[in-house]
């Protein structure tokens, strides 16, 4: 009984922290490869307003950002504004998989910097996206 409380315990209370771990892990080792083609110190501050920056895009959406889709809130569900697919909240504090998966979060950024600024984004801009991302 007692190695079954120790274990409950360990569930309880410690794996929470595997996941913030993991989701730190997977954001310094893109930050450090961004930082590698030029990117500086991270700036949520600026990965915010990045995010709710309006670009001009082909009819008939002549007008996008980032919250279109994924609204300002990032702890709240999105809708794609072309495809009307649901997307599952940005905000690691709510969804345990945003953020955990490298190869994941370089496809779409990839995808969706071309949609929303008709082209990649900078080194920089996924920095401080990503800066942002993870501070929800």
């Amino acid at each position: 009984i007692m190695m079954k409380h120790s274990l409950l315990i360990y569930v309880l209370v410690l794996t929470p922290f595997a996941f913030v771990s993991a989701d730190n892990s997977v954001l310094n080792q893109l930050t450090a490869g961004y930082r590698a083609e030029g990117a500086t110190a991270a700036d949520a501050k600026k990965g915010q307003q990045l995010w709710n920056k309006t670009f001009a895009g082909q009819a008939p959406y002549t007008e996008r950002s980032c919250s279109s889709c994924h609204t300002d809130k990032l702890k709240n569900k999105g809708k794609h504004v072309r495809t009307g697919k649901l997307l599952q909240p940005l905000a690691p504090s709510v969804n345990k998989n945003s953020l955990t998966k490298i190869k994941q979060v370089e496809k779409w950024l990839k995808r969706n910097c071309k949609w929303t600024l008709s082209r990649e984004c900078s080194a920089q801009e996924k920095t401080d996206l990503l800066t942002y991302i993870s501070q929800q």
